[in-house]
């Protein structure tokens, strides 16, 4: 193993939430399931995360309220990849993508991103608000924040979001063709945003919008594990508490967490 670390910082906002509020509380959720005595620090590949040498947790990000927040997560966001940090955010909602790339964006010009998600998050606008968590990936691609974009498990693509994609050259990876999907393998810096809900609601039912017909958490670890690029950053977003049940998707959250730890430390 390198002697690179990995610093978690929890991103605590969802006033951008189309259905429910909830995810502004996973943040330290996720953290404590990350430390609950029912399961160790180890990823599946033998990388102990136990110590604070290579995983740490920064606390959250200091956030106002109202549009303004955009602004202070991409200051953040920015002054974590100039430090040369490898971090994993922990949402919020997935409004918090867009801010966190156009922050990385300043040290990787040439950032490529990895979605896993339900939705393609391609929406040009929800309710009037072009910064809703539905948005994200079309705010990233107008603004030229990405050289690629692969989204992932996708089943519930609207006429609207496919000429999106189309306009925006996104890669879709949907649910009714993931079986015969080759290796992704991505040239440059990698970014890997993982909303909850590519999981199928049987094996993460703490997400505000229960979308069936979703991955399988094997299918979405054996994705990440085998997944070709230098990863600097990720995040992991849509966990609602309030929707969980006895902490099950929060240990699901701290697995993946520990699996992306386990990936970007690994590498070259």
């Amino acid at each position: 193993m390198s002697s690179k670390s990995i610093e978690l910082y929890g991103v605590p906002w969802d006033e951008k939430s189309s259905f429910m509020r909830g995810c502004r509380d996973a943040p330290h959720k996720i953290w404590d399931a990350f430390n609950c005595e029912s399961a160790n620090r180890c990823s599946e590949s033998g990388i102990s995360l136990a110590k604070s040498e290579v995983l740490r947790f920064q606390g959250t990000l200091p956030l106002a309220s109202g549009n303004q927040v955009v602004k202070e997560i991409e200051t953040a966001a920015a002054s974590i990849a100039a430090a040369g940090t490898l971090p994993i955010f922990l949402g919020g909602d997935h409004a918090i993508t867009y801010p966190l790339i156009k922050g990385l964006h300043r040290s990787y010009p040439d950032l490529n991103i990895l979605h896993f998600d339900a939705h393609p998050d391609l929406y040009d606008e929800i309710h009037g608000d072009r910064f809703s968590h539905g948005c994200p990936m079309a705010r990233i691609m107008e603004e030229k924040l990405a050289t690629r974009l692969v989204s992932v498990g996708i089943r519930t693509m609207t006429p609207h979001q496919r000429s999106q994609a189309d306009l925006f050259g996104v890669e879709i990876v949907d649910m009714i063709s993931l079986v015969s999907t080759p290796p992704l393998i991505f040239e440059g810096p990698l970014y890997v945003s993982l909303d909850l809900d590519v999981l199928d609601p049987a094996f993460a039912p703490g997400i505000s919008h229960h979308e069936p017909g979703g991955l399988t958490t094997r299918e979405l670890i054996r994705v990440i594990q085998n997944v070709q690029g230098a990863v600097v950053g990720a995040d992991i977003v849509e966990y609602n508490p309030y929707r969980d049940i006895q902490n099950m998707t929060a240990m699901v959250a701290a697995k993946l967490m520990k699996e992306l730890a386990a990936k970007m430390l690994s590498q070259p």
